[in-house]
Formats: C-alpha cells, structure tokens, sequence
C-alpha cells in the first residue's frame, strides 16, 4: 500500500500510463480442497506395489510433494483410511481336538565334535548343539 492508502501497482510496461487491459476473475482460486479421507485414499493408492506417486499425483491433479506429505501423514496416524479401504483380517478358527495331547519333552542335545582353526592354532572340543551357536558367535567375534 502507498502511503496514500491506494494500492500502488508496477506495470513492466515502456510507456507510461498505459498498461494494456486488465481482466479481473472472480470464482474459485483453483487450489482443490480434499477431505481427510480423499487424502488417505490416494496416499493408499500410492503406497501399492508398483505404483510411481508421480502418476497418482497427476492423476489425482496434485503433486508428488503433497502425496509423499499425505503418505507421512497416513504412516504417522494423522490421517485415516476410509473404513472401505481399511484392511480386513479373516477370522482364526481352532477346532478343538478329541484325542488327549501328550507331553512332549525335549530332545536330549547331542554332543557335536568342533575343530575350530585360527591362524596356527587349532581348538578341539566336544559342545552340546545347544551351545554351538555360541561358539560360532565367539569366533566371529575374535576376528
């Protein structure tokens, strides 16, 4: 504003007081307005295998910005799925057995031979299968 109060205005123009003709629009301002669910929705549909978010962007009339914000929004709990498009589970069924179970014990561990070679030194020993994944773990860790 000038210090006038009126709006001052600066044509890029050569000549001085004419500035062409100047069309005033008046409606919507062309930005969409979409409800949560509209936004849940295409984050969705961005999120499928396969899919490039460039493409439903454009299909949808956004941009691939506001589509990846949809998709943080939708991972983060912000924005909710339509329930038509929440995932659905089937239901577990246990059917209950006639035949009485038995306990069962574990097996017994069968001892395993185990060479273990480290430059010039060579270790033999006798290790429950149990503790075998133990002593790979330290071997690894030693090197």
């Amino acid at each position: 504003m000038g210090a006038d109060g009126k709006i001052d205005v600066h044509l890029d123009v050569p000549t001085a007081g004419y500035a062409g003709r100047l069309e005033v629009l008046e409606g919507p301002t062309g930005r969409r307005v979409r409800s949560e669910a509209d936004r849940a929705r295409i984050a969705a549909e961005s999120l499928m295998p396969g899919v490039q978010v460039a493409a439903v962007a454009r299909k949808h009339g956004a941009t691939r910005w506001q589509v990846y914000d949809w998709r943080r929004r939708l991972r983060q709990g912000q924005l909710a799925l339509p329930e038509s498009m929440a995932p659905m589970f089937a239901p577990l069924m246990v059917e209950e057995s006639s035949a009485p179970q038995r306990t069962m014990r574990p097996p017994k561990s069968t001892p395993a031979k185990v060479e273990i070679v480290i430059d010039d030194m060579v270790i033999r020993t006798t290790v429950d299968l149990e503790h075998l994944a133990q002593v790979i773990r330290a071997v690894r860790a030693s090197r």
